[in-house]
């Protein structure tokens, strides 16, 4: 068969060279209309869950609405893992499917199940996160402002500007740090309402009535139908200040009356600063199975129309962290790989063989063979990323083994046939030539070829990961094996075998002065070598196999890890405070690091994000993320220097929880562990009070291992809590009921919002709530105060119709599978994963756990 490959392709070389110029041309089609990313989408298909509970405390959310939703999700067919966080307002509940199942249909099936949820009232129906890859971040913008207020900032990054990266092909969501989110309050004054005996139910009416918008319907004549636009609703406070509550002995009643109306900041539930400076963080997310390079041009092009608008107001942009340029990066090291390796091709063939040709012909065996493989893998749907790009860098050390043996045979028999006597057709010796060598090339291109195939058996994240990479070797390797049957023969014949007789090559085997000058210094420095091993050979076996035996005993000594320490030029640094840390604390805080980690030559941009954004990951106020985006270019020992630096640095922050990671690792640890953290041990039990023991007997004990580092308690308890009990005798001897009080208490402090105003196309809100200074200054003396108008028209304190008082209560409530959990995660530096696996497990066999208690290893150490 490889014969008759052989002889086709010299007797149809022109036809198969047309081939391979068509086969190049759309290699290079396809490399530029193919779809890159960062990673192959490592992840498994997962679905999000979240679902916004306003003010209910973490133990509410998690009875009222994390069980009721992991109740009716986790009978799903397919399901791997179920995981939820419950924390202050919000839910989130994480499904994770078997790699083998539709993302599509499980969203659906997903949907179905939601619609069944039963949920309290007062708590907004549960919606599903975008569909985003492992490494849907696209890029990450920041907006600072001399001129604009940090409400204004935010109005701005809320409509205009994330309405057009919306709008760009591509992109899945938008998340949002910082700012304040602007809308309309009408803070109510007690004292206000206890002059004119009204109560908060009525300026809530008020309010709805005031921003109520109702379509008119329309009008038909005998000829023509007219459509009614109302028109003339309050856009402003002063028209809201107006609107009347109630009438009184003939007077009027307004809500100015009641309330200071402003234009104000909603309650806070995240910060941004960038280079320590207040300011907006936008996150943008790309759909799933997007072409990062297609959605990052898409979301510059957005940029670009908007930027004018951006200058006009005063408004700086800054690109803090953007993941095309890994891909770009990539691309430019395999353009010159293939640029060097086809530069050493050939160099080296010229100089074993003196002639261009050979070098030639040989060369072309590399971006045929990789433009093939790229074919393949853009047909088969992979897209091209870091891993795949590294399978062809790799592979072009290879690709050329079969082309070089090929034409070097060849142009052996080519040179040995023009010397003989009576000279065969330069055809018929080019096919034996060709077949000459062909049986070898063939056996060893399919051992390579084996060799790899085992990676194409893995499973879960390592297979996903190297699955690209065995595929794109494989593909170029088999593509050089075909180019060396086809190309390779004709262009041979094409160009050695009807060189003229004027023009002979040397002959190496028939005399050793014509040889080219290095093979001949190679000759006589080979010569005394053979002698010497064929004397000797006893000795020289046996020093092979010392030298081999040395070589699988230094394995033992080689640091372990299930993926090398990826040097991108960008660091993502977690900061965790104590439970309870307000968000300007968390923000100062932050501040402190900035200004520590400014001065480091090599850092480009320092941003903080603190607490959580609508659709983010849920975080509360005590947690900060740090983006550290370095200088371009810098080397791999660079990067490591920095982040050495980095830690150093953060020595003198005592009382806070560290953990620096760079953003491919930390999605990978993510995928693995369901943290940022590359480790979890994760506690399972009955009891939480006994899961939560030896969850923190567990922290001290990582703590004290050789190269730890991050050591945290993902659900820490203690966060300061404000207990009101109802007391329902009391409650019912004044007349009222328990919702006229506690909505009292939601209107107080968290607001209740009445309705929306609209200014063309922005919305906001319009929220009842207290002053600032009597939530925040006056705290608990104002909630003991806060009044509630009884049935009688008499006015009672709520210290009187509940107890309040300080506790301490979980911050974060984590489920696992279905059940109650704690997780306690931690990184490593300065050592191999191996060895600090081996050394977690002996800490922690030491352990004694209490009966109905148990762990389960997650993340890389698992994996």
């Amino acid at each position: 068969m490889l014969t008759a490959i052989v002889r086709f392709a010299l007797r149809r070389r022109v036809m198969v060279l047309a081939l391979a110029v068509i086969l190049f041309l759309t290699g290079l089609f396809f490399l530029q209309r193919a779809k890159y990313d960062v990673f192959p989408n490592f992840a498994p298909p997962m679905v999000a869950i979240q679902t916004t509970a306003p003010g209910l405390a973490p133990r509410q959310v998690e009875r009222l609405v994390t069980t009721p939703i992991e109740v009716r999700i986790v009978g799903l067919p397919g399901i791997k893992t179920v995981f939820s966080k419950s924390i202050q307002g919000l839910s989130v509940v994480k499904i994770t499917f078997n790699a083998s199942t539709n993302v599509y249909r499980a969203r659906q099936l997903v949907a179905e199940r939601l619609g069944m949820v039963r949920l309290p009232q007062g708590i907004r129906a549960p919606l599903m996160t975008p569909m985003v890859s492992a490494t849907g971040t696209v890029m990450v913008l920041g907006l600072t402002s001399h001129r604009l207020s940090p409400m204004q900032l935010r109005t701005l990054a809320d409509w205009p500007l994330r309405l057009q990266l919306l709008a760009a092909r591509g992109v899945a969501n938008t998340l949002i740090y910082g700012g304040a989110v602007e809308e309309y309050q009408v803070q109510f004054h007690p004292r206000q309402l206890i002059r004119y005996h009204l109560g908060l139910r009525q300026v809530i009416a008020a309010a709805r009535r005031a921003t109520a918008l109702r379509g008119a319907g329309l009008i038909n004549t005998a000829s023509q139908r007219l459509v009614l636009e109302t028109r003339g609703q309050l856009r402003s406070p002063a028209e809201l200040a107006a609107v009347v509550v109630a009438r009184m002995q003939g007077l009027n009643v307004t809500l100015g009356q009641l309330a200071s109306i402003h234009r104000a900041a909603a309650p806070r539930l995240s910060a941004a600063t960038i280079e320590g400076r207040p300011g907006v963080v936008i996150s943008v997310k790309s759909q799933y199975g997007a072409n990062t390079l297609a959605v990052t041009r898409q979301v510059r092009a957005a940029l670009r129309a908007i930027a004018p608008t951006l200058r006009k107001k005063g408004v700086r942009l800054h690109i803090l962290f953007e993941p095309a340029t890994f891909i770009h990066v990539a691309l430019r090291h395999l353009g010159n790989v293939l640029l060097l390796g086809g530069v050493l091709v050939i160099v080296v063939l010229f100089l074993f063989l003196f002639d261009l040709r050979t070098a030639a012909i040989s060369f072309v065996a590399i971006p045929l063979s990789l433009l093939a493989a790229v074919l393949v893998l853009t047909r088969l749907g992979d897209s091209l990323n870091i891993m795949s790009l590294g399978g062809l860098a790799i592979a072009i050390g290879e690709v050329v083994d079969d082309a070089v043996i090929d034409v070097e045979n060849i142009a052996r028999r080519l040179r040995q046939n023009r010397r003989a006597p009576a000279p065969r057709p330069a055809i018929r010796v080019v096919l034996e030539a060709s077949v000459e060598v062909r049986s070898a090339v063939v056996y060893a291109t399919f051992a390579v070829v084996l060799i790899f195939l085992p990676i194409l058996g893995l499973t879960g994240v390592a297979g996903s990961l190297f699955r690209p990479l065995a595929l794109a070797y494989i593909f170029s390797i088999l593509a050089s094996l075909a180019v060396a049957l086809t190309v390779t023969p004709a262009l041979s014949y094409l160009w050695l075998a009807r060189r003229g007789a004027n023009n002979p090559m040397p002959d190496a085997s028939t005399s050793q002065a014509a040889q080219p000058p290095l093979v001949r210094l190679l000759t006589r420095a080979y010569q005394p070598c053979l002698e010497f091993v064929e004397r000797f050979y006893v000795w020289v076996l046996a020093a092979v196999a010392g030298l081999t035996l040395a070589g699988m005993l230094l394995l033992f000594s080689f640091h372990t890890s299930f993926l090398p320490n990826f040097k991108e030029g960008h660091f993502i640094l977690h900061v965790h405070a104590a439970p309870g840390t307000s968000l300007a604390e968390s923000q100062r805080i932050g501040d402190r690091i900035t200004q520590a980690l400014r001065p480091i030559p090599e850092i480009r941009s320092i941003s903080e994000r603190i607490g959580h954004a609508t659709a983010g990951e849920a975080r509360g106020p005590e947690a900060a993320e740090i983006g550290i985006d370095l200088k371009p270019h810098l080397s791999g020992a660079a990067n490591l220097a920095v982040a050495r630096t980095i830690r150093r640095k953060l020595k003198p922050f005592f009382g806070l929880s560290f953990q620096l990671n760079t953003f491919l690792a930390e999605r990978m640890s993510e995928t693995m562990s369901g943290f940022t953290s590359p480790i979890a041990i994760n506690v399972f039990g009955l009891r939480l009070a006994s899961v939560n023991r030896v969850a923190g007997e567990i922290a001290r004990v990582v703590k004290k291992i050789p190269g730890a580092a991050g050591v945290r308690i993902r659900a820490p308890q203690g966060e300061p809590h404000i207990h009101i009990h109802l007391r329902p005798r009391v409650i019912a001897r004044w007349g009222l009921d328990p919702v006229t009080v506690l909505q009292a208490v939601a209107a107080a402090f968290r607001g209740v919002v009445a309705g929306q105003m609209y200014h063309r196309e922005e919305v906001f809100n319009l929220r009842v709530i207290l002053p600032p200074r009597m939530r925040h200054a006056e705290g608990l003396q104002a909630l003991q105060r806060l009044p509630v108008l009884a049935p009688g028209g008499n006015y009672v304190r709520l210290a009187q119709l509940a107890r309040i008082r300080e506790v301490s209560g979980p911050q974060t409530i984590l489920h696992l599978g279905g059940r109650r959990a704690q997780s306690v995660t931690t990184g490593f530096h300065g050592v191999s994963l191996g060895r600090f696996v081996s050394r977690l497990h002996a800490a922690l066999a030491g352990i004694k756990l209490p009966a109905g208690v148990y762990l389960q290893y997650a993340g890389a150490g698992a994996a």
